[in-house]
């Protein structure tokens, strides 16, 4: 394969004419420019673009950590990435983890050494002081709360959102409210919880920990939901559901256990996902393509720690 210093030899001019013909640079005489051109197309020389981006100190490469790549929440936090990068022109390398530690580090990692330019991580499994290792190696942005770290982030505010769903459920009569979540342990989980213990005391509740699912993430989630539903002498009325995926596995199971949404389970989800709207779901909105461009952005903003908190907006239909 030629080099540069090959299509020089071949042109009879010196290399710095062959790079200046390369990257376009003017006040190169026409007669050498043809004889570089002619010179490329005789060897089928090819740029190196590792070592052109090496030049410029960038990679043009945004790593993305996510737990599962085939969940909508994470997809649409993808599309908004994906199409500010393109704007960009910048790639994304995406890592899933499947909330497993090693697998986050590979990513710090590849941005210790350097292989990519930025990281933002949607979902993390390792500790704020881990992550706040790798920062001087590059912007580290997070979809949570990080403004007691030194880590950049666009996030919600789970506490607030999640007690506003909780009145909201309230308001409409239901006194026995339990909920839907995915991990057990996670900065997000910790201020739901937090919440709706702070919200049972408010209105002078009783707090049964039977009315908690973990580990929901998807459509067939729902099911193990409504399946221990049916076991319950005592069951909630409302179920304040973090996925709108599991709310509509809820929904559509609950017709098999003879459970009608919303007279006998009032069920509302979050995110405002297209299957909320197609099974006219009661959700909270969380622009989550909008997010992810944020977040693409901040991952831009070198040596600059901001953080942005998105509203979320309730989207009342029919299952509450």
């Amino acid at each position: 394969m030629a080099n540069i210093k090959d299509i020089a030899k071949i042109a009879g001019v010196s290399v710095s004419t062959v790079s200046r013909v390369i990257n376009n640079h003017p006040y190169v005489k026409e007669e050498k420019k043809q004889a570089v051109l002619e010179a490329i197309e005789k060897t089928n020389y090819q740029q190196n673009i590792n070592a052109i981006h090496l030049s410029k100190g960038k990679t043009f490469l945004i790593g993305v950590v996510v737990p599962f790549n085939n969940h909508p929440y994470f997809g649409l936090l993808i599309e908004g990435i994906a199409k500010e990068a393109m704007t960009h022109h910048y790639k994304l390398v995406l890592f899933q983890t499947n909330y497993e530690e090693e697998k986050e580090l590979e990513a710090l990692n590849m941005l210790k050494h350097k292989q990519i330019d930025a990281l933002i991580i949607c979902s993390r499994k390792c500790s704020w002081g881990i992550i706040e290792e790798f920062v001087s190696y590059g912007n580290v942005v997070v979809c949570e709360d990080s403004k007691r770290s030194k880590i950049s982030s666009t996030y919600i505010n789970h506490y607030e959102s999640f007690m506003k769903a909780l009145e909201y459920l309230h308001k409409k009569g239901h006194r026995k409210i339990g909920y839907c979540i995915g991990r057990r342990e996670s900065g997000n989980s910790n201020q739901r919880n937090i919440a709706y213990r702070d919200f049972l005391f408010k209105m002078n509740e009783t707090y049964n920990s039977s009315y908690i699912f973990h580990e929901c993430y998807n459509l067939e989630d729902g099911k193990r939901v409504v399946d221990q539903l049916s076991e319950m002498p005592n069951r909630p009325t409302a179920l304040l559901v973090t996925s709108d995926q599991v709310a509509a596995g809820i929904i559509t199971c609950s017709k098999e256990q003879n459970l009608a949404i919303p007279d006998d389970l009032a069920i509302m989800g979050f995110d405002n996902q297209p299957i909320a709207k197609i099974m006219n779901i009661t959700t909270l909105e969380i622009p989550l393509v909008e997010m992810g461009r944020k977040l693409f952005l901040q991952a831009m903003e070198h040596g600059t720690i901001s953080h942005e908190e998105i509203t979320v907006k309730l989207m009342e239909r029919a299952s509450v």
